[in-house]
Order: structure tokens, then C-alpha cells, then sequence
């Protein structure tokens, strides 16, 4: 129990997931009319917020993937979904990917749920809301899933659950298969940005001095981490780091209904990241897995109006968590 079946049926080439996955990343969405709240951190730093409301006692709390934004298309198909079924939403930016450059050497990473709790706290603290639902995409849905499992019985009772969408919930085997040649072309972007971004911090913070060759011949995620994640943040290193980030040892601890959504033929996942044994175990954890899909893609057709991950998410806080805008 609680694993749900999938009605998810889509059609060629969207059967080959690489289609899907760039056919959603580059989809030509309708950008939100955000409303864009930017709160200051505990460590003199800066969170920005993008609002798209309807007048609604109950929120979801959405968190883009890596190297993401609030405007990237699945958080925009998304969030005017959301919005058009009468939930407010709130599309949270990682720091330093709002647009502009966070004030402090440390940015974010896949298992600082610290910032996700302080965002939440902002929320219950400023707005009424009844009820706020978590949901987030690869990165952010590792980062939502490690919070609801780490913070356990000190969640709010706001915080009713969540929806967490093609996420490497196990990083160092995730990290595995990302180096390997089917996403290659994955890898060269996000490296891309991420290198900017270093050799930003190098120019504004002295005392961090990286190798800027070893930055330039940076060609996989554990290169990244040595560089910049583990020395910044304080972990032993790229192992320490995946071990102490991955939210699948938080899974069985999940004490309010939330919903992991892999679909089996997303190149981003290991084999580790279906944690099926988990699901049949839970009563509070729930597992989909449908055959297609992609990375945060579920595109059936071209033009596709069928919107299949974004029903699946408004599904899920309707019929499990019984909460209706």
C-alpha cells in the first residue's frame, strides 16, 4: 500500500523520453502574472517569492529542480493550473536563481531544507492560509520530500502534504547515471550555469579561491561538488554530501500523505531512486510510477493540452488530502 496506478497513456515519439523531457523544458508556456515578494534570510541573505493568487485559504508551495526558476515551464504550466482550480501559489526561487545573484558565498543545494522551512514559517506567519501543500520538481521535490521526512512531527499542522516530481531522491546513484553519455547534453547545461555562477562567487567573495582550470575542465556532478558544494557548505566531501542530502532515508519517517511521481524511463534515475518497499510499507507515503514520462516532462501529445502531471498534482490534494480551493 500506498502505491496508485497510472492512467498516464501517451503517444509516439513522446515515448522516448528524451522527447519529452526537452519537449516540456522548452514549451512555450504562458509565462504567471507573479507578484514577486522578496524576504530576507536569518544569514542577511534573500528569498524570492513569486505570488499568483486567488483570494484562497489554501496554498501550494512549489520548488523548482536544479538550476531552475519560477519561471521555468513546468513551474509556469503548474502554478496557472493551480491557480485556475482556485489555489493560491507560491513558487519559491533557490537563491541565486531569481535573476539576480544571492548576497553570500553559499547558494543552495539539494538538502538545505533549512530555507524551506524558513519560507514556510514566513507564510504561516504573514498570510492566513488554512492549508499549505508542498510541491516540488527533482531538486525541489528532493528538497520538499528530506523536510517532510527530517522535520517529521515539528512539521506545522498548516502543512497538510506534498507532491514530489521526478526526483533522484538517492543522489550518488543519481549522479551515476547523469555522467553517463544518454545525458550528456543535460549535464553540459547544467554545468554551464553552475560554473558561471562559481567563478562569480570567486570574483566576489576573495577567501573563496577555487581553481579556476579545474572549474573550466569540470565535467560531472562530483567535479562540481568538490569545487564549490562540499567545501562551502562544510561536508567530507562529494559522498558526504549525497549521503546527508538524499531524502530516501527520510521517506519512511513522511507522517502526513505525500506523493513521489518517477516515471520508469526518466535518464536521470537510478534503479534506488523507485522506492517501492517504501510505498508498500507507509501509510502516509505514495508512490506512481508510469512507464513514460521523461524528466518532469508527461507530455502525451504535441500541443499538449492534457496536462497530465499537472492533473495528477491537483488530484492528489483533492482526493488524499481532501483539501478543495
Amino acid at each position: 500500500m500506498p502505491l496508485l496506478k497510472s492512467q498516464l497513456t501517451t503517444k509516439f515519439p513522446f515515448r522516448n523520453p528524451h522527447v519529452n523531457t526537452l519537449y516540456k523544458f522548452f514549451a512555450n508556456k504562458e509565462k504567471p502574472n507573479y507578484e514577486r515578494r522578496r524576504i530576507t534570510t536569518w544569514d542577511n541573505d534573500f528569498i524570492d517569492l513569486d505570488f499568483l493568487t486567488s483570494n484562497s485559504f489554501s496554498a501550494v508551495l512549489l520548488i523548482h529542480g536544479l538550476e531552475g526558476s519560477s519561471e521555468s515551464s513546468y513551474m509556469a504550466s503548474t502554478a496557472n493550473f493551480l491557480k485556475d482550480h482556485g489555489y493560491d501559489v507560491i513558487s519559491m526561487n533557490l537563491r541565486s536563481c531569481s535573476g539576480e545573484d544571492n548576497n553570500i558565498l553559499k547558494t543552495y543545494h539539494a538538502g538545505k531544507t533549512d530555507d524551506v522551512e524558513f519560507v514556510i514559517n514566513y507564510l504561516i506567519e504573514n498570510y492566513n492560509y488554512r492549508d499549505i501543500i508542498l510541491c516540488g520538481f527533482s531538486l525541489g521535490g528532493n528538497l520538499i520530500l528530506k523536510y517532510l521526512g527530517e522535520f517529521n512531527v515539528g512539521v506545522p499542522e498548516t502543512v497538510k502534504g506534498g507532491i514530489a516530481v521526478s526526483v533522484p531522491i538517492d543522489l550518488a546513484s543519481a549522479q551515476v547515471e547523469l555522467s553517463k553519455l544518454k545525458n550528456k547534453i543535460y549535464m553540459k547545461e547544467f554545468l554551464r550555469t553552475l560554473k558561471s555562477k562559481v567563478i562569480l562567487k570567486a570574483s566576489k567573495f576573495p577567501e573563496f579561491n577555487p581553481d579556476k582550470k579545474r572549474i573550466a575542465k569540470a565535467s560531472t556532478f562530483r567535479d562540481f561538488e568538490e569545487i564549490y558544494t562540499a567545501p562551502v557548505f562544510g561536508f567530507d566531501g562529494p559522498e558526504d554530501y549525497w549521503a546527508k542530502a538524499s531524502s530516501k532515508p527520510y521517506l519512511p519517517n513522511i507522517d502526513r500523505k505525500t506523493l513521489l511521481i518517477n516515471a520508469k524511463d526518466d535518464s536521470f534515475l537510478s534503479l534506488d531512486c523507485f522506492p517501492y518497499e517504501i510505498a508498500e510499507n507507509s501509510d502516509n507515503f505514495y508512490l506512481m510510477t508510469p512507464k513514460y514520462g521523461g524528466h518532469v516532462g508527461f507530455v502525451t501529445t504535441f500541443n499538449d493540452e492534457a496536462f497530465w502531471i499537472e492533473n495528477q498534482i491537483v488530484n492528489f490534494i483533492q482526493d488524499k488530502l481532501n483539501i478543495y480551493s
